[in-house]
């Protein structure tokens, strides 16, 4: 087991060959999900003058408690001069502050009489009250957005206020599925006994969505070489990333390595020191292509994809990484030697916020039935005995 790379490592080989997988413009409207690319700046002060925030009467302090109303002030108008005297402006919230005013009274702390308005018995306003000054928020090219931020509503909503009805963002990569073996058949075809329905791409399929990579195109080759090496030349030609799906252990009809080998896809690793997915192949085609491997076992093939192809087409897109998720085991759990330990949970938080980890192995990394009731998977170093309840561990969720 010695030779064995490392879950460490083998995360930091895998990264090192993310690269970039360019840049495109993009229309504000088609922009949510995608991971920026150029820095945002605020095309002005913000607010750009000095605000009313709320409904009621602008005027000078200290010239109540009785005032005269000259008009209103509605917001989307330009601002109007408050006369001299004993008067006011009624204000509408988010209109401009009438030059000369420099408070606002809300509407619910004033007595109307005809034109006349009386500030509510006893109440003594101040100075500035309810007045959001201009460039309080911001200046003038502030930097509100930063590259490899992933673009949600908040951020959807800065771009569109200073006016970016385009934006630059990372490209979506192109990434083919390749499933392989002889048992397997599709999801509506009749069954035998000696069959299993494919299933491993549709779990890829959801955890690639759900990162946003929608351009996706699934295949499945037979247990036979020369099969398998057209058919993967053809994926390699068409794809930026291939996620293959079985045929990568030591059996007699395991082609994936040869056949990668034979199309010119360069090793960089096979087989890492992890339960499950030990089998895991990564390489590199000739024209850069990131190409995995993945063991051909459902929970197996799950795990790494999370694991491992996650984080590298996140990383090729340039997103800023998050902070590790760390979880605390709520129930003890069994470690293994000479491997790193992927053990499906189910999380919960206690009445403390603490994130609670409750083990939830799986029988074999191809019992995958009721895997879509955990969470996730904490990452439990290799060790003797077992890993104690308020262990920490490094979560990573489907």
């Amino acid at each position: 087991m010695s030779e064995l790379l490392s879950v460490t490592r083998a995360m930091e080989l895998v990264l090192d060959y993310a690269g970039s997988f360019g840049t495109e413009t993009v229309d504000l409207t088609m922009a949510a999900g995608r991971i920026l690319q150029q820095p945002i700046r605020a095309e002005r002060a913000q607010p750009p003058y000095d605000r009313v925030m709320m409904d009621g009467i602008a005027f000078r302090h200290g010239s109540g408690p009785t005032l005269v109303s000259h008009g209103i002030q509605r917001a989307g108008a330009p601002g109007q001069p408050l006369p001299e005297g004993h008067v006011c402006l009624e204000v509408m919230t988010g209109a401009v502050l009438p030059e000369g005013a420099d408070t606002v009274l809300p509407v619910e702390r004033l007595v109307r009489e005809g034109r006349l308005i009386r500030f509510e018995e006893g109440y003594e306003p101040r100075k500035g009250q309810f007045i959001h000054r201009r460039g309080s928020d911001c200046a003038a090219g502030t930097e509100l957005l930063a590259p490899g931020q992933r673009l949600d509503g908040p951020a959807l909503a800065v771009l569109a206020g200073n006016g970016h009805a385009q934006v630059s963002v990372s490209r979506i990569p192109s990434i083919g599925i390749v499933a392989t073996g002889d048992e397997l058949v599709d999801v509506s075809a009749p069954v035998r006994d000696w069959e299993i329905r494919r299933s491993n791409e549709y779990a890829l399929t959801g955890a690639l969505l759900s990162c946003g990579f929608n351009c996706i195109e699934r295949s499945v080759v037979p247990d036979d070489l020369a099969e398998t090496i057209v058919a993967l030349r053809e994926q390699l030609s068409r794809h930026d990333v291939l996620i293959l799906s079985g045929g990568v252990s030591m059996g007699a009809f395991d082609h994936v390595p040869k056949a990668l080998s034979k199309i010119g896809v360069e090793r960089v690793f096979h087989k890492v020191a992890q339960r499950p997915g030990k089998p895991l192949w990564f390489g590199v085609g000739p024209e850069g292509q990131r190409v995995f491997g993945l063991p051909g076992n459902p929970v197996s093939a799950t795990t790494c994809g999370v694991r491992y192809v996650m984080p590298m087409l996140l990383a090729g897109q340039g997103l800023c990484r998050p902070e590790p998720y760390t979880v605390m085991l709520d129930a003890e759990a069994d470690l293994i030697p000479t491997l790193t330990r992927f053990l499906p949970v189910k999380v919960r938080h206690d009445a403390t916020g603490q994130a609670l980890a409750t083990p939830c192995p799986m029988p074999t990394s191809g019992d995958f039935s009721f895997l879509a009731s955990t969470d996730g998977f904490v990452e439990l170093p290799r060790g003797e005995g077992v890993a104690p309840r308020g262990t920490a561990a490094m979560f990573h969720g489907w």
